[in-house]
């Protein structure tokens, strides 16, 4: 039986602007942006009334719905790790 590769989880940069607040939440999220996505338009289109996303460490993090301004999602990057060329 073959056995699969888990392919390591990339994180995605999510940033959330919140209504009357003068700072973006932003948020290193392991689910993909299709994910994100899903939840952003289930809370808006009242589905829930917040939106849960998951951090990286495991961390939720809650926001109302009707307080949402924006969310920025970005793509996956791969994180570098070593001296090399700039």
């Amino acid at each position: 039986m073959a056995r699969r590769r888990r392919i390591p989880e990339v994180p995605v940069e999510v940033r959330i602007g919140v209504q009357h607040a003068t700072r973006e939440l932003v948020v290193e999220s392991t689910e993909t942006p299709d994910a994100v996505i899903e939840a952003v338009q289930a809370a808006l289109a009242g589905k829930t009334s917040v939106l849960t996303l998951s951090d990286e460490r495991g961390r939720q993090v809650v926001v109302p719905a009707d307080k949402l301004a924006y969310v920025e999602i970005g793509e996956p990057e791969t994180r570098r790790v070593g001296f090399g060329s700039l």
